[in-house]
C-alpha cells in the first residue's frame, strides 16, 4: 500500500494530546524504509502503549518496520529535540501530550521551537488525571486524605514525571488548594517509574493519567 506523505500523516496518529512530527519533504512513495516512533516517557506508561499499539497498526497498513523507541530525561525535551533534529522526511515521527509538547517549552530552555519545527498530525487520545495513594496511606477518600496531610506537613511524597511537567503542576495544584504541604520526588521515566514505587510503599501519592480506550 503506498500513500503520499501527506495523506498518511493525516490518516495515521500523532499523540496523547498534542501530537508531531518532524516538519516533512515530499517524495515519490512512501513509506519505503522503516519509520521510528519516538516516545519522551519509559517503556510501560500510558504514552509508550499508545504509541505500540499505534505501531503495530501502521506495520499493518503500511507494510513498513514500525519501530518504538523510548527516550527519557528532562521531562520528554531530549527525546523532542531529538526529532527536531532528525531529516524531515517523515521517517522520525513523535508521539508525546500537551506536557511534552507544550508545557516543557515553556519551562525548560530548550534548543527547538514547537511551533515551527513540527507538524501536528493528530488526536489519539484524552485522559483525566487521578490521584491516587499507596495502600498504607490513612484516608479513605479526599477529604480523609486532605486531613492526613495538613496533620503531616512535608512529610508525605508525590512522584511525577519532571519539574514543571503536568504530574508536577497537579501536585503544586493540590497543595495550592488545600492549604496541605508535600515533598516532590522527579522520575525520569514517568509514571510507569513512579507507580511501581507508590505500589511498592517507597512514596505516598501519584497524579497517573487514567488510560483510556484507543486506537479501537
Amino acid at each position: 500500500m503506498k500513500l503520499s506523505r501527506r495523506k498518511f500523516l493525516h490518516l495515521t496518529a500523532g499523540a496523547a494530546a498534542l501530537p508531531a512530527v518532524s516538519r516533512i519533504a515530499r517524495a515519490q512513495a512512501y513509506p519505503s524504509r522503516p519509520i521510528t516512533i519516538i516516545v519522551p516517557f519509559a517503556v510501560g506508561g500510558a504514552t509508550d502503549v499508545i504509541a505500540r499499539l499505534l505501531a503495530q497498526r501502521m506495520r499493518q497498513s503500511l507494510g513498513q518496520p514500525v519501530i518504538v523507541e523510548n527516550v527519557t530525561g528532562a521531562y520528554g525535551t531530549i527525546a523532542i529535540g531529538r526529532v527536531a533534529r532528525a531529516a524531515p522526511d517523515g521517517y522520525t515521527l513523535s508521539l508525546g501530550h500537551n506536557g511534552s509538547h507544550v508545557v516543557a517549552g515553556a519551562t525548560y530552555a530548550v534548543h527547538y521551537d514547537l511551533l515551527s519545527d513540527f507538524e501536528p498530525v493528530g488526536l489519539l487520545s484524552t485522559g483525566p488525571f487521578v490521584l491516587v495513594g499507596r495502600k498504607a496511606v490513612p484516608a479513605d477518600d479526599l477529604k480523609g486524605l486532605i486531613a492526613w496531610l495538613k496533620g503531616n506537613p512535608g512529610k508525605a511524597t508525590q512522584g511525577h514525571a519532571g519539574a514543571g511537567g503536568l504530574t508536577h503542576i497537579a501536585g503544586l495544584f493540590l497543595q495550592r488548594e488545600t492549604g496541605t504541604r508535600f515533598q516532590f520526588v522527579p522520575y525520569r521515566g514517568g509514571a510507569a517509574q513512579y507507580i511501581q514505587d507508590l505500589v511498592a510503599g517507597q512514596i505516598d501519592l501519584a497524579f497517573p493519567i487514567r488510560s483510556p480506550p484507543c486506537l479501537r
